[in-house]
């Protein structure tokens, strides 16, 4: 395998390893766990993100016939007291539904399963959160991701490059520098627009994360890109932007993201 293959799988490792990394330890990742209720063990899977223009389906499959459920919500820092409504059979699920929530809005939700006089909370710790969204359209949703995982793979290749003796990192730098602005600063904010109403709500006017680590990411690879212009390879700028927007792919997606004040919203009815 010639050198260049070397330095393109490698590449690929470690962006599926990083991309992996953030989607398991990301807030809206799906939180699973099990309980132990009448002597069976029941799994479940509640998600922490609801992207459609609808109430949100809370299901446990529960085959006994026997075991009640009630669904337990509330709107996230808003000081509401818990509302409860009794889960119904679908098959071989219990279901309840959340209602729909403005776009950015968070509900905390829990589960009380029941079997005679005995009963178990799910989770057993804190509530689970979720938050609602606008529907992104999937071709504008995949293009983002695409474009995203493109720059990802660029960036590793490019910082690679730079730290092979021989190896010119430019043509790479370019690539980075196309992709992550097609897909973090043309896509994104689109996707944003879609899910939350605003098309950007990072610096100067937010604190959503998402958006100032890919602004932070974008800034350092035109400077790479710049500089390696002069005629320079540019590795030490190369090297460190490479392993910058390793660092904030690391951080997990959605954390400090858009979140509705509910304070600042009319409550209906």
């Amino acid at each position: 395998m010639s050198k260049s293959k070397q330095l393109w799988l490698i590449a690929c490792i470690v962006f599926l390893l990083s991309a992996v990394y953030q989607r398991v330890t990301g807030p809206t990742h799906p939180q699973r766990g099990s309980i132990e209720l009448a002597g069976q063990e029941l799994d479940y899977r509640f998600n922490r993100s609801h992207g459609k223009l609808s109430d949100h389906q809370v299901k446990i499959r529960v085959s006994d016939s026997k075991i009640r459920g009630t669904l337990s919500y509330r709107r996230y820092k808003a000081n509401d007291s818990w509302t409860e409504s009794a889960m119904v059979r679908d098959g071989e699920n219990l279901r309840g539904d959340l209602p729909q929530q403005p776009a950015a809005g968070k509900l905390e939700y829990r589960v009380k399963l029941q079997s005679g006089t005995e009963e178990v909370i799910a989770p057993a710790g804190d509530p689970i959160i979720i938050r609602f969204t606008g529907e992104v359209p999937a071709a504008i949703l995949y293009a983002h991701i695409l474009f995203m995982s493109l720059a990802m793979l660029f960036s590793n290749r490019a910082g690679l490059e730079a730290l092979t003796r021989q190896g010119d990192p430019r043509k790479f730098v370019f690539w980075t520098v196309i992709t992550l602005f097609v897909g973090g600063l043309f896509l994104g904010p689109i996707v944003q627009k879609y899910a939350f109403g605003d098309f950007w709500t990072g610096w100067p006017w937010g604190h959503d994360l998402t958006d100032n680590k890919t602004l932070v990411a974008f800034i350092f690879w035109l400077a790479a890109f710049f500089v390696g212009r002069t005629g320079r390879r540019a590795r030490g700028w190369v090297l460190a932007a490479a392993l910058i927007t390793l660092a904030v792919y690391l951080i997990p997606h959605s954390v400090l993201g858009s979140e509705l004040d509910y304070s600042q919203t009319p409550v209906e009815g």
